[in-house]
């Protein structure tokens, strides 16, 4: 299973509203700037972000993006799921009766662990979560 990079980018830009929480709105040119990621693309992963209600927007000159709500509860798993969408790794898992063989199949029970212990990971960290690791290891990363 491999995430894409609008998942992995809208992490990146998340965290860093979150590094800068408190900062007031900032700038989506800033965000790109700082993380290396192409502001057109960044746009359209702010929207989901913004669709999601994790982020809000505020117009005008002191304009940008603030996280929606603080960093603490915001739950890495809100972001992934709003840009990937369900965290099922087989349809099936979520839905068995479009699959005959569910009722004795033994691989959905594999693939049903196989999310539960993703959404196990990812909904024991917020962002705020992030934020410290973030500080252990140093700025870098241009945040």
């Amino acid at each position: 299973m491999k995430l894409s990079t609008r998942t992995r980018y809208g992490t990146r830009a998340v965290l860093d509203l979150a590094m800068h929480h408190g900062e007031g709105p900032i700038f989506v040119k800033d965000i790109a700037r700082r993380q290396g990621i192409s502001k057109k693309y960044l746009d359209h992963i702010i929207t989901a972000l913004k669709a999601a209600g994790l982020v809000k927007s505020f117009r005008g000159a002191h304009g940008g993006y603030i996280l929606a709500k603080d960093p603490a509860s915001i739950k890495l798993s809100d972001v992934v799921q709003a840009l990937e969408g369900p965290l099922t790794p087989v349809d099936c898992v979520d839905d068995p009766s479009m699959c005959p063989r569910s009722p004795y199949c033994v691989t959905i029970e594999v693939w049903a662990d196989v999310k539960r212990a993703i959404f196990e990971v990812l909904n024991s960290l917020t962002l705020q979560d992030l934020v410290e690791r973030q500080g252990r290891k140093g700025m870098g990363y241009g945040i």
